[in-house]
This record gives structure tokens, sequence and C-alpha cells, in this order.
């Protein structure tokens, strides 16, 4: 695809910058100390996440595309199922697990299961347990520390804007799907209560699931506790969560209205804090190769730059769903609305294919590869800023930010070529704006007005 082929007229570009194509997304800005304190009295806690020391290098790249692949149900496309596959031959795990009827011990048709556990067409009862020599094909590189029960039992857990579940693993995990993950365990807790009748389940597009039961208990997070706080015990999980052996479990920070508990659905942790905390929201300020932090109740002035631009946000499918209204790269701009969410469990900034590519034929030797299983590029090229416009306000991602990982080696001092930090949405309906883009962007999620807001900040 010719980039020329795509440009948008220098009229199209103006409106575009301007914020004035029609349709675009409605933004107001704010000033930090025009906020206001909505509970006087009320909590505010900074809580800084952790580097997960066990965090695995190898493939990183693909790696990282495959766990929000799988996160968002989707068929892992073949040359990212071959890409996982080599490495699992690098850590030498061939030959470890019995080969499935479509190839490797971890693969059926494009889908990752962990053997005896996600493979339900899998008629071999003697791979129990194998899973346990897997090492983190999905790991987390930063983890936040949290309290449940009474006394405290801490587990680091990834923040997951994402979803909308508080659950862990726990001493109702069977033995064969743990791996070396810090456990829950309800009966030490004298605040715990079993919800009786009531599970939970998430069941992913490729037939994986993790389910439980659940229990109310205290939950504490950066000092600010709340009490009879649904915790989703698992007593099953996917092989997504078992092979990542750092972190226990999640904290889910969309809305409600995706809890995944039957019969009645449960507020996270979020929403049952918000009336006690000063503000009705929380902050991300994520960063480059080291842990970052997340702000709750409060805006900390000194973590943004300039006013705060706010976008609406759609909470209908209960996510942190908002218009974006295109992409600029080179001094072209493309005035390509579509619909995004905000999700700081994913690792990655996911475009559509259009948009995708528009980036990276900016990028000589960038290439779709089918042996690495996404967008890499030679380490030695520069790349080009990205600016994804929300409406007038206009969000910068440096290109230094979008050279995510080594490709063929582990490390960027020996590795030539780099895996992209942009990769395709794969036919969702929505871009995802990960990791990549938080790093970048002051980001603040207020839950009161349901709205997002923008800022760029120190780098």
């Amino acid at each position: 695809m010719k980039l020329s082929a795509l440009a948008a007229t220098a009229v199209s570009s103006l409106l575009f910058s301007a914020g004035l194509v029609e349709g675009a997304p409605r933004i107001v800005q704010v000033r930090a100390q025009d906020f206001k304190i909505s509970t006087l009295g009320g909590s505010t806690f900074k809580i800084s996440q952790v580097h997960n020391e066990k965090f695995s290098q190898v493939g990183k790249g693909p790696r990282a595309l495959a766990r929000v692949y799988h996160k968002y149900g989707l068929q892992l496309p073949p040359q990212l199922v071959a890409a996982l596959e080599e490495i699992l031959k690098e850590l030498g795990l061939v030959g470890k697990h019995k080969p499935s009827k479509s190839g490797s011990g971890l693969f059926k048709n494009g889908t990752l299961f962990s053997n005896g556990t996600d493979g339900a067409d899998d008629d071999d009862d003697d791979d129990q347990g194998e899973v346990k020599a897997t090492p983190q094909l999905f790991d987390v590189e930063y983890l936040a520390p949290v309290q449940i029960g009474t006394p405290p039992q801490t587990l680091n857990l990834n923040f997951d804007t994402g979803s909308s579940d508080l659950w862990v693993f726990s001493t109702e995990t069977p033995a064969s799907q743990r791996n070396g993950q810090t456990l829950y365990d309800p009966s030490l807790s004298t605040t715990s209560k079993r919800l009786n009748d009531s599970i939970w389940s998430i069941m992913y597009g490729d037939n994986s699931m993790s389910s439980g039961n659940v229990y109310l208990d205290t939950v504490n997070i950066g000092g600010v506790e709340v009490e009879n706080q649904a915790v989703e015990s698992a007593t099953r999980v996917s092989a997504s969560f078992t092979n990542d052996t750092a972190s226990s479990g999640l904290v889910g920070l969309a809305f409600d209205s995706i809890n995944q508990v039957f019969p009645t659905k449960q507020k996270t942790f979020f929403s049952n804090a918000m009336d006690s905390l000063a503000m009705p929201l929380f902050t991300a300020n994520l960063k480059k190769a080291e842990p970052g932090n997340y702000n709750f109740g409060f805006i900390d002035e000194t973590e943004f730059i300039g006013p705060i631009s706010f976008v609406d946000v759609n909470t209908t499918d209960g996510f942190w769903k908002f218009e974006a209204s295109g992409m600029a790269v080179n001094n072209n701009t493309f005035p390509i609305t579509h619909h995004a969410i905000a999700d700081t469990g994913t690792t990655l900034l996911l475009l559509d294919d259009s948009m995708a590519g528009i980036y990276w034929s900016q990028v000589s030797t960038a290439e779709n590869s089918n042996y690495y299983g996404g967008w890499v590029f030679n380490c030695n090229a520069t790349l080009p800023d990205l600016t994804l416009s929300i409406g007038t306000y206009n969000a910068v991602i440096p290109g230094e930010f979008i050279n995510f990982a080594p490709a063929d080696t582990d490390s960027f001092d020996t590795a030539k070529l780099c895996f992209g930090g942009i990769q395709s949405s794969n036919g969702l309906p929505f871009a995802i704006y990960g990791d990549v883009f938080f790093k970048s962007q002051f980001t603040v999620f207020d839950g009161g007005d349901k709205r997002l807001g923008f800022a760029p900040k120190p780098l």
C-alpha cells in the first residue's frame, strides 16, 4: 500500500488538524486547578507498579500480540502460531508436550490451550500437569500490590481497564494449573464470606476459560479499603494465566456491566470505592522501561503538561470506549474516524489493518512478517512519531516508543530486527489503545462523568 494513494487532500488535513471534520468527538479542556473535590475528607492514594522479576524477554513481541488476541477471543493467525512455536523451540520445550493433531502441544487449529485444561477436544489424560514446564508465554512486565482479607494477604495483580473482574489464583486453584503464583486463601481471612450460589466464568472466543467461586472480603489498595468486595477465586484457569508465574490475577477497572459473576453481577473495586474518593476518578501514568503508577481520587499536576482534554465515553459495551478522529504520520494526516478502547491490560497499540499499514509504509524496512507473527523492522531505522487525534486533541507517540522489543534475539544490544509496538487489531470492531499509547499520554478515567481525559506528559 503506497502512502501517496492514501494521502488526504490539503483541505482535509487542515480541517482534521483543526478538529472540524464532521462527526469529530466533542472535546472539553479542563485545567488541573479547576478540578473540584466531590467528597470532603475523601480518600486519595497512589499505587506504584512493581517490576515482574520473573518477566521473560524471550519472544516478547509475539507473546504480547498473542496475549491480546487471546484476551479478546481472536483466533491466532497461522503466522503468529508458528512464531510462538519457534519460541517454544528456543526455550527447549519441544518434546515436553505431546503434539496435538494440528501441531505443538500448546496449539490446536490456531487456538492456545493448556494441556489437560483448555483443550476440550483433547482425549489424552496423561498430559495433566505438564503445563508447569512452560515458562511465561504471556507474562506481564509490571504489576501492582493488592491486599485481600484480614489479616491482609498481598498479591501482585495486573490493573486492567479492559475487564471488570477482580479474580485471583487461590488455594482452590488446581495444583496442575498453578505455576508459582501467590495464592489467596479465603480460609485464613476472618472477613471472608462465600457468596453462595454464585460463580464466575470468563469465556474466550477460543473456548478457553477461567472460572470459580465468589467470596466477599476486604480489599485494600493503596490504603483505601473496600469491605465486602467480590473476590473471584479461580477453580480453573486458562493457559495464558497459568503461564504468567508472577501475576496472581487481575483487578478489572472497566464498567460493572461486563462483570462475569452469575447470577448477579458484582461491582468493581473502583465502583465500590468511588463514593469514598475525594474525586470519582483514577489516573494512569505508565512509563517506558520502568514502573509507572495509578492515582485514585486526585489529579497530580506534576505528572502532565497543560490542560486535560476530555472526551465522552460510550459505556454500552462496558469498556472505556471513545471515538477517535484519525492519525497523522510524517506530516501526512488521515481523517480515519474509528472507535477505540483505553485498555491498560494490553501492552501494544492495535489499529485496523489500513491504519497499521499507513504507519509502517513510512518505514522502508518494515514488513508484516510471517516468521515473527507481526510487523517488524530493522532496529537501526528511525521510527516516525505517530499522532492519534481525538477530536481537537492530538496525542503524539514518539517513534522510539513504537520500537517495542527485539525480534531476532532477546536483547536490543544484539538484535538486527525489532518488533513493532503498532500491530493489527485483526478484525476487532475497535482499536485498542494499550500501554504503547499510555506511556506517552497521561490518562484520566473519570467514573463520575463517564469520560476519558488525555494530556501530554514529561517523557
